[in-house]
């Protein structure tokens, strides 16, 4: 994923760019910060979708393409607002989650 997939889809996302407005969203599969999931310290470089290659092709895909978190944008400190819960242990009824989808925005 770091090495072929993001690379490409910077690519992508540029190339689209210089024809028309770029709304990228859906299921990323990353939790770029903390504040993205319940239980940041015991999925820290354990679980796939909170690496720190992960997060760092992340950000570098923001950055590259001025790509903007549209929800952080306007809930910069927002927790608990998951998009994503296992299916153990009622995570979804204790709120349990990860925010894994995500609405990016080209900043003009």
């Amino acid at each position: 994923r770091t090495k072929k997939y993001e690379p490409k889809m910077r690519k992508f996302l540029n190339d689209l760019d210089a024809k028309k407005p770029v709304i990228y969203c859906g299921d990323l599969n990353v939790a770029c910060s903390e504040i993205e999931l319940a239980n940041p310290k015991s999925n820290y470089n354990k679980t796939s979708g909170y690496t720190q290659a992960e997060i760092d092709q992340f950000h570098k895909m923001k950055e590259e393409c001025r790509l903007v978190d549209v929800f952080r944008h306007f809930y910069p400190d927002k927790k608990k607002c998951y998009t994503y819960w296992g299916y153990r242990g009622g995570a979804r009824a204790r709120n349990v989650g990860w925010r894994l989808e995500r609405p990016l925005s080209r900043v003009r």
